[in-house]
């Protein structure tokens, strides 16, 4: 389901408000993998789901990843995919919102 680009927009403000430790695999948009020396890799996974690879697949490319560049791993972040967190919750949302009224 498509959202307006403002109310992704108020999503994007939530989730940068948001500590994130554990992210499920279906709303990473990118990991941005970040290595002692500077240089940077970055894993479109938006990109990667668009051309067929499903979940395991995904966490299989990111691990791996992670293990070949483990003894230069500076810092990993997380691209959230503030459209997937919206389908997500905003439907659970709006389930609690409609039992108050």
């Amino acid at each position: 389901m498509p959202f307006s680009d403002e109310f992704l927009a108020k999503w994007e403000h939530l989730i940068d408000e948001v500590t994130k430790t554990e992210i499920p695999l279906e709303c990473i948009k990118k990991v941005v993998i970040r290595q002692r020396g500077g240089r940077q890799k970055t894993i479109n996974l938006q990109t990667l789901r668009r051309q067929g690879l499903d979940s395991e697949e995904l966490e299989i490319i990111v691990g791996r990843t992670l293990s070949e560049i483990e003894a230069d791993l500076h810092t990993v972040n997380f691209i959230v995919d503030a459209a997937a967190v919206a389908e997500i919750v905003q439907p659970e949302t709006d389930k609690i919102l409609t039992k108050l009224k």
